[in-house]
């Protein structure tokens, strides 16, 4: 497979991707090969000329390009060995793609079962040995294939949920700090939980636990994760999602973790924020979480705004001295565009914010500097002071 100087420059640079129209030639089937260009050994990559991003290197070094890809894995492994001493009964992400030189593969793990996302036509093809080495050298007690994301459809691939490996419960739950999640490994979203919000949930409720809120508020609350640990700590906390059925499932964590301060409501986020501002409601607390408002580039703009109106809302809601943690999961929306955004939602409120903190996405979605987009996640802590 060659590439033409776009496509050199790019991999001599480290960044993996190379899209299509940068090909001078490929061959016809999805497969594991090496990338040349004038007859120079550039990288070995995953191919699928059937997409726009048609090849994702993953190694730079001239070797067998299945053994390469193994070797690899064993190292992204290995790299979270520690952490399952540490903790048996938590979720973990194994594998993050690209930021584990893996790319088309995301391996999450909870409370020793194994989440297997494959997006990849090459590695469709491998998945049988791929699971094969998972068990191999993880032992766990079962590996759900939950391919059911729509980037699978670029790559001409059908969607599944399957169990690849012993028996998969509907539900599971993993402790995180002194809190039981629920995750839903069948029918929930990404691998059944959030796990790239970890951290900042466990800041979340450091943060509680300090200030203690009388109302606290969780908007695209999902199935709790951030209420949770507001709720060992707040008067009162609000779970805001538009799915019953995710508030069923955070109702039923409030029980397991003998929380009785936990509300839920079903209900549209930008509807609900206008009508609490609306209304002169006050909070102590509130988080934002939403979904990516922008998956592709032409989306910008207009999530910019989206982002913009909620974060708007909740500073309106927000009482002196209250916090709020905001959030967005869109790469293309960078972390200059997103402060900027909280500027701008601040000064339309006509209120004044300190930044208390500012993070990202768990340890364990390692971010590439030279692939600014594994570096998705954005999150900032504001206090409100005037």
């Amino acid at each position: 497979m060659e590439v033409d100087e776009r496509g050199a420059k790019r991999l001599l640079a480290r960044h993996p991707w190379v899209w299509r129209g940068m090909l001078r030639r490929s061959p016809e089937t999805p497969g594991f090969y090496p990338v040349v260009h004038r007859g120079r050994f550039l990288a070995l990559a995953l191919f699928n000329r059937k997409t726009e991003l048609a090849v994702r290197a993953y190694a730079w070094e001239e070797a067998d390009p299945w053994e390469a890809w193994l070797k690899n894995l064993r190292a992204a492994l290995k790299r979270r060995e520690a952490d399952r001493v540490a903790r048996p009964q938590g979720g973990r992400r194994l594998v993050h793609a690209e930021g584990d030189f893996l790319p088309g593969l995301v391996v999450d793990e909870y409370a020793g079962y194994l989440v297997v996302q494959i997006g990849a036509a090459a590695l469709e093809a491998r998945r049988a040995a791929l699971v094969e080495a998972l068990v191999e050298t993880l032992d766990p007690r079962g590996v759900l294939l939950k391919n059911d994301t729509r980037g699978r459809q670029k790559e001409g691939l059908p969607l599944y949920v399957e169990a690849a490996y012993g028996e998969i419960p509907e539900r599971l739950w993993v402790e995180e700090g002194r809190v039981w999640l629920p995750v839903r490994p069948w029918q929930g979203q990404k691998t059944g939980a959030f796990l790239d919000q970890r951290e900042n949930r466990l800041f979340a409720g450091a943060l509680a636990r300090r200030t203690r809120p009388a109302r606290a508020l969780d908007v695209f609350g999902y199935q709790g994760g951030f209420a949770l640990h507001l709720a060992r700590h707040a008067t009162e906390v609000w779970v805001v999602d538009a799915s019953e059925a995710a508030l069923a499932v955070a109702r039923e964590a409030a029980e397991k973790n003998r929380l009785s301060n936990l509300r839920t409501l079903a209900a549209n986020a930008f509807d609900f924020l206008k009508r609490e501002a609306r209304r002169g409601s006050g909070y102590d607390l509130v988080v934002l979480d939403p979904p990516s408002f922008a998956r592709k580039k032409g989306d910008l703009e207009r999530a910019y705004a989206a982002y913009k109106e909620i974060n708007l809302r909740a500073m309106r809601i927000l009482r002196p001295g209250g916090h709020l943690l905001t959030a967005s999961c869109s790469h293309h929306l960078n972390e200059e565009a997103f402060l900027a955004m909280l500027k701008e939602a601040a000064g339309d409120a006509r209120r004044v914010f300190r930044v208390v903190a500012r993070a990202g996405q768990a340890a364990d979605h390692p971010v590439l500097v030279n692939v600014p987009e594994t570096g998705y996640l954005k999150f900032a802590v504001l206090k409100r002071v005037g």
